[in-house]
């Protein structure tokens, strides 16, 4: 996997706000602490629109299961890198903003902490 300057310097943010990815309908909240993840958000990520919804519900789906597995399973994966699940279930409409921006933080994450979430290379 080949991350550019630009993505490094991203991932090396030390500021920044937490970031919120809500759905207030369904009640649905997750934040996201890592500082650099809105500067890689906004510099690097696609932008909206360039998935469809279902493409990322479908990515989605598949990297959170793989995420979950993992937080239940310390001995073999970093419990500092996986501490909390997400829950996230099939067949439940969360919209595009949160599917955007949760597909987007694991590629980030996996990016970041050279992690794969998924059977394919998380690429951008």
């Amino acid at each position: 996997m080949v991350v550019s300057d630009a993505e490094k310097a991203a991932f090396e943010t030390t500021n920044g706000d937490p970031v919120t990815i809500e759905n207030e309908e369904l009640e649905y909240e997750i934040t996201i602490i890592d500082p650099g993840f809105y500067s890689w958000l906004y510099s690097i990520a696609h932008p909206r629109g360039y998935y469809s919804q279902s493409f990322l519900e479908n990515r989605n789906r598949i990297m959170v299961m793989e995420w979950n597995q993992r937080v239940t399973q310390p001995q073999f994966y970093d419990s500092n890198l996986y501490e909390m699940q997400i829950n996230y279930e099939q067949g439940v409409d969360y919209g595009y903003e949160v599917n955007y921006q949760l597909y987007n933080y694991l590629i980030y994450f996996q990016r970041k902490y050279n992690q794969r979430l998924g059977p394919w290379l998380p690429r951008i």
